[in-house]
């Protein structure tokens, strides 16, 4: 079983998503556990403060360290070699490949940033990893959060019904997946291609493969540097480029 701890000033934001579909039904198998630990209740102080102006002035007001701490240590108990995650603009870029990595481990620790972010010592001294969903700024690491549980959860063994279909994903194997089609063959004059409805399961997987290729060239060739290309693979996007 894969099991979640996220802190958060604001676990109403996850419990919605959490209990749907793909998620609620790999916590039913008892494939995943996610719980949700708000930060006020570590907070020692009467009125539970968990945030306070920044030393040299600014905007905005900062997480305060000693919940988070207190959070971590209570959660952990002691255990160790258990990954805590930072999730913060400042990352590193969250990508299947580390998807991969997270699933890996049997618990991971999520730390939601919020505000101006979080005092420096708990990046420095707590925080084992730090990772960002991308180049731009929420209001809080919740959404970022749920991305890093749902894309790490659907490559658990079991999780999908089709357990071969996380290898066909986009960026699975360093491409993007290629187009699907289902019924009606034919849409308001749209045919499906033909090759789709040959039966020919070879010629399919090739055909998908080459949409594949042909689909990353067109929108990200920055991935095909990083790509497990054949010779057949190079050979078709030379032909893509007209080489």
């Amino acid at each position: 079983m894969m099991h979640f701890d996220v802190l958060t000033l604001f676990p109403a934001m996850l419990q919605g998503p959490l209990e749907e579909s793909i998620l609620k039904r790999a916590q039913e198998s008892g494939r995943l556990s996610i719980a949700l630990h708000n930060v006020r209740d570590y907070a020692a102080d009467r009125h539970h403060v968990t945030d306070d102006a920044p030393y040299g002035g600014g905007g905005g007001m900062v997480m305060k360290p000693e919940p988070i701490f207190a959070a971590v240590g209570a959660i952990l108990a002691g255990e160790t070699g258990v990954p805590v995650v930072l999730l913060t603009p400042q990352g590193r870029l969250f990508t299947q490949d580390v998807a991969v990595e997270l699933s890996r481990h049997r618990r991971v620790v999520l730390i939601c940033g919020r505000y101006e972010g979080v005092d420096e010592r708990v990046r420095q001294y707590l925080a084992t990893d730090e990772v960002s969903i991308g180049d731009y700024v929420l209001t809080g690491g919740e959404l970022a959060a749920m991305v890093t549980i749902d894309a790490v959860t659907r490559l658990l063994p079991g999780v999908l019904g089709d357990p071969s279909a996380i290898y066909g994903d986009s960026h699975a194997r360093g491409l993007l997946e290629g187009p699907h089609y289902t019924r009606p063959a034919v849409f308001r004059g749209w045919e499906v291609p033909e090759i789709l409805r040959s039966g020919d399961h070879a010629a399919v997987a090739r055909w998908r493969h080459e949409q594949a290729l042909r689909r990353t060239f067109e929108r990200r060739p920055d991935l095909l540097a990083r790509a497990d290309l054949s010779p057949q693979d190079q050979e078709f996007l030379a032909r893509l480029a007209g080489w």
